[in-house]
């Protein structure tokens, strides 16, 4: 039973989350951010996300930005989830760079 309730939540944070960062990187040209993960806590209070950066150069900075507006992102999200969760997560962020290590593996493929 709470495997369903973590999993219901996770897609709705993945759902949320997504959208705020589409709104944010509207402004920045060349620059889309994805959603492509979220895990979150047995008692909802921790919610992990991971993210796809594109164009993967520019990851590593992006998330340093993202992780220092930590507390604005969470602002938006609990503005938006007020309804559905009574306790906002504390957030965390990471890369996900599977696509990276997807296209590694096929160039070493094709050698």
């Amino acid at each position: 039973m709470q495997e369903t309730r973590q999993n219901r939540i996770s897609r709705l944070l993945q759902k949320e989350l997504s959208l705020i960062f589409q709104s944010q990187t509207r402004q920045m040209r060349g620059v889309m951010i994805s959603v492509t993960r979220v895990k979150i806590s047995p008692d909802l209070s921790i919610c992990t996300a991971y993210l796809s950066i594109f164009p993967s150069e520019k990851g590593e900075e992006l998330l340093r930005n993202i992780n220092s507006n930590n507390t604005t992102i969470r602002y938006d999200l609990g503005q938006k989830v007020r309804n559905q969760l009574r306790i906002i997560p504390e957030l965390r962020f990471f890369l996900d760079d599977s696509l990276d290590y997807i296209e590694h593996i096929d160039d070493l493929l094709k050698q």
